[in-house]
C-alpha cells in the first residue's frame, strides 16, 4: 500500500525559502508567465502563442514558452513591424498592475 501511495504521490521537495523573510525564493520563472506577470503581453496564452512562433528572443535565441526567465535576461518581443526589449530586473509571483514595470527597465 505504501509503494502504491508514494508511486502517484512523489514527495514533494522542500521548498527554498528566502534568507530571513521565510517567504519561498523567486530565482526563475516561464517565460510565457513572466511575460503575463510582467504585463508585456496580457494573456499568458497569447505570450504561448508568441512564444512558438518565434516572436519571443532571449539573449540572442528565440525561447519557447517553459524556459525558465532569470533576473539579467535580455527579452525583446516582436510586435508586427514593431519590437520592444527589455531586461529583466526582477521576478515576482504576482505583480498588481502599477507595480508591474518595476520587474523590467527598457533597453
Amino acid at each position: 500500500m505504501k509503494n502504491n501511495l508514494q508511486k502517484h504521490f512523489p514527495k514533494k521537495a522542500p521548498e527554498r525559502k528566502q534568507e530571513g523573510t521565510g517567504q519561498p525564493r523567486q530565482e526563475d520563472m516561464r517565460l510565457d508567465k513572466y511575460l503575463k506577470v510582467s504585463r508585456l503581453i496580457k494573456r499568458r496564452t497569447v505570450a504561448c502563442d508568441a512564444c512558438n512562433a518565434g516572436r519571443v528572443i532571449v539573449n540572442g535565441k528565440p525561447q519557447k514558452a517553459s524556459y525558465d526567465v532569470k533576473v539579467g535576461d535580455r527579452i525583446e518581443i516582436g510586435f508586427g513591424e514593431r519590437s520592444v526589449a527589455v531586461e529583466v530586473t526582477a521576478i515576482e509571483e504576482t505583480q498588481k498592475k502599477e507595480e508591474a514595470k518595476e520587474l523590467y527597465k527598457y533597453i
